[in-house]
């Protein structure tokens, strides 16, 4: 049920932007160039514009979230890691250390950033919310990330993808990275579960609902009293790094909205190949990938891919859930076969 619900939000929103430009053509495609007026799903690439067919906030949109800021978001810190005002959260452009450009600072060049971009890097932000995620990355940690993916399916964009955030250390250069609003996963043991997941979930008739917790002030959501719930209701077990680890399922809307997204990428961005790296079983995998094949891992990618010491998206993530959806955005049924 919660799979058609989503994506019958998905095609209401598609149905609304056509209606919106006169319906005179067919309804805008992900990774389609934004043409006119703005329809409030589009990203930035490369200073162009392209649809997604699902909600998109802009940095410089009321109440987006800004990266390219040199100030803090939400008031001044004083902590170790804090960064002084004036200093910025990402590099311009793409490049290795100070090797040369490979796209240049302000390049409109989608060929270059085409050559250089093959990874669409998934992270759980640890947050809860997309409001809380970016005032730890963006305030306290100095850090960034190309988009925000909050828990009723809107997609906040902070930067324009040619720049090189920081979100996956030796893999920035590469990729494209996206934090999902999600509390993340623990080991899975009894102590831990207490601690790390029951502070955030309650439970009411139909299952686990989040509940961030008060002491994270206004949760940012747009939409207006929604219901945070996973699209599996049961807690989820599996392996990350090795250890076993447990975690609630992501929204459906979340899933819904990234689809979107990663179809937009793929189209903009064709390096970016809609998979995920598996093991000899056919199954993602779990862990760290070895330097050899993370080198030559063109697609989507988790940060526990990527680093020995993340664990995101964790074992509750429906990678096969993404990945077929995304393809079925890609690769609509013709009209005469439906």
């Amino acid at each position: 049920m919660s799979a058609r619900i989503s994506t019958g939000v998905g095609l209401l929103f598609g149905f609304l932007l056509w209606a919106s430009s006169g319906g005179s053509t067919r309804p805008p495609e992900p990774g389609d160039p934004a043409r006119g007026p703005r329809f409030g799903d589009e990203i930035v690439v490369c200073g162009h514009t392209f649809h997604t067919g699902t909600r998109v906030v802009l940095w410089a949109d009321e109440g987006g979230y800004d990266a390219y800021s040199t100030t803090a978001r939400f008031g001044p810190r004083t902590g170790a890691s804090a960064p002084p005002d004036g200093k910025r959260r990402f590099h311009p452009g793409r490049r290795h250390g100070e090797d040369a450009y490979l796209v240049e600072p302000g390049s409109n060049d989608l060929d270059a950033l085409s050559a250089t971009v093959d990874q669409f890097v998934l992270h759980y932000d640890a947050c809860g919310t997309s409001r809380r995620c970016f005032e730890i990355l963006h305030d306290v940690r100095g850090l960034s990330v190309h988009f925000l993916l909050d828990t009723d399916g809107t997609i906040y964009q902070t930067l324009d993808l040619r720049e090189r955030a920081w979100h996956a250390a030796h893999a920035n250069t590469r990729s494209v990275g996206v934090e999902i609003a999600h509390p993340g996963s623990v080991e899975a043991r009894a102590e831990v579960r207490v601690t790390g997941l029951e502070s955030w979930y309650a439970e009411d008739a139909q299952g686990p609902v989040m509940v961030p917790p008060a002491y994270l002030g206004p949760t940012g959501i747009r939409t207006r009293d929604f219901v945070i719930r996973p699209a599996r209701s049961e807690r989820i077990e599996g392996l990350a790094q090795g250890v076993l680890h447990v975690q609630y399922d992501y929204t459906p809307q979340q899933y819904e909205a990234l689809a979107h997204l990663t179809a937009s990428l793929h189209r903009v961005l064709p390096r970016i190949l809609v998979q995920a790296p598996r093991d000899a079983q056919g199954i993602v995998e779990t862990s760290e990938l070895p330097t050899e094949r993370q080198d030559v891992t063109h697609g989507l990618v988790g940060h526990q891919h990527v680093s020995v010491f993340k664990t995101d998206p964790g074992p509750a993530f429906d990678w096969e859930r993404l990945l077929t959806r995304t393809n079925e955005l890609l690769h609509p049924p013709d009209a005469a076969e439906q």
